[in-house]
């Protein structure tokens, strides 16, 4: 009996393959939604712009009603608002999800880490040891 283990390096190098696959993945994943929370914020900020156009539109055919003015523009600054309330939650919702994306990856590169280190303990230690004279 001794302290040594054994490892089959064909399950090794094919473990260390997985992760070569599987990281990129997760990074591709997260830049993903990171590219889709940016296009969604981008297309509520251009409905706003529509939404703020069009209230400005509307303005100018009712300039003679101050009233009807002053109502249009407020519509449109809480309409505004609301689109900036929501693409701000989708940002941090994007932002969450990237960052537990990133936590999980750290995690396992982190066990990783550690099974590559246990393995190269495991080599040096099946080295021969020089003769003692």
């Amino acid at each position: 009996m001794t302290n040594n283990v054994m490892l089959e390096q064909a399950a090794m190098l094919d473990l260390i393959d997985q992760l070569r696959i599987a990281i990129p993945e997760e990074v591709k994943q997260a830049r993903r939604i990171n590219q889709e929370s940016d296009r969604v914020i981008a297309k509520a900020r251009e409905e706003a712009e529509q939404i703020i156009g069009a209230a400005q539109e509307q303005a100018a055919l009712l300039l003679q009603d101050q009233s009807i003015l002053r109502e249009a523009e407020s519509r449109a600054q809480e309409l505004l608002d609301r689109m900036q309330s929501k693409a701000d939650e989708t940002m941090r919702g994007a932002d969450q999800y990237a960052a537990d994306v990133l936590v999980r990856l750290e995690s396992d590169l982190v066990k990783t880490l550690s099974i590559i280190k246990k393995s190269l303990e495991v080599l040096e230690e099946r080295k021969p040891q020089p003769a003692e004279t």
